[in-house]
């Protein structure tokens, strides 16, 4: 097998077993025809979330996915989470997409950061330069072990209250944040996301509804959504267990690009349909594991 390969079926199978609604909403798929297995969806990309400090962050993650055959492309700003990002092109169409985005810890309040730091400042070195990156268990094994010890409830609510998202990494670390359904490969009648949309909350499925279920780049290319955050039993550093957001399921609808308006729809590939990510869809696609989502 693939090393690539290999690292995207251990990520899959963490975040199966973790987040309930994907087995959900795959045996709901297959009870309507529209797929027959979890392989016939096609993944659009997959998302991580990282801390930008040294040793840690983007510099650090992407050395993973650029030595699997990834292309570093477009970056984002996230001025209000004080979030970056870019994302990565896979080595064929046969893998997703992959979104990593960093907090800027420089931007957080000094109580923020000493918290973060607390428990960041042991690592001297950059984690990832230690990986056999020619071995694809060696890299699941690290994407789902810890860096930095368990948060106590009182830091965790701390950063809650300042950033979220800080939240999420101190506890969630890189466990996978979301992989998308390309709903636009779906059979005719479901490659709609409003259609699609309204099939998820038939069969009970809560969908994020910051900036509308829907999210839409202004060139209408790019259709997004996804639902609200697992909430998980997580168990703190002081002993105690409290229900925090885990992870989450997004849905994109990439529309043919107008140069190609006339191909046949079965001649349709990757290539044909817009590419990338857009910042103000992303935006509220981060609000999936906020508190505002998870508890309405």
């Amino acid at each position: 097998m693939e090393t690539i390969d290999i690292v995207m079926n251990g990520l899959m199978e963490r975040y199966t077993e973790r987040v309930p609604d994907v087995k959900k909403i795959t045996h709901a798929m297959q009870a309507a025809g529209m797929i027959y297995t979890q392989a016939d969806i096609e993944n659009d990309h997959v998302a991580f979330r990282t801390l930008g400090i040294p040793n840690l962050g983007i510099a650090s993650f992407e050395k993973i996915f650029l030595k699997l055959g990834y292309t570093k492309k477009d970056f984002y700003h996230f001025e209000a989470k004080k979030i970056d990002a870019f994302w990565y092109a896979p080595p064929s169409e046969a893998y997703p997409r992959i979104f990593v985005s960093e907090l800027r810890i420089g931007d957080l309040s000094e109580n923020a950061q000493n918290i973060i730091k607390k428990y960041t400042d042991a690592i001297k070195s950059d984690p990832v330069d230690d990986i056999d990156l020619n071995d694809g268990y060696a890299i699941d094994n690290f994407l789902h072990s810890p860096l930095w010890q368990i948060p106590t409830w009182a830091d965790y609510e701390a950063l809650q209250a300042e950033s979220e998202y800080a939240a999420w990494v101190i506890y969630n670390r890189y466990y996978l944040n979301h992989y998308t359904i390309s709903v636009h490969n779906l059979p005719l009648g479901f490659d709609d996301i409003y259609k699609f949309n309204e099939f998820l909350e038939g069969i009970g499925i809560k969908l994020n509804n910051a900036g509308g279920k829907v999210k839409v780049s202004p060139d209408n290319g790019l259709l997004q959504s996804s639902t609200v955050a697992e909430m998980i039993d997580a168990e703190f550093a002081d002993g105690s267990t409290h229900r925090i957001s885990g992870s989450y399921v997004e849905f994109a609808e990439r529309k043919v690009l107008p140069q190609f308006k006339n191909i046949p729809d079965d001649e349709i590939k990757r290539m044909h349909r817009r590419e990338g990510f857009e910042s103000n869809n992303a935006d509220k696609i981060f609000e999936s594991t906020f508190s505002s989502q998870t508890t309405r």
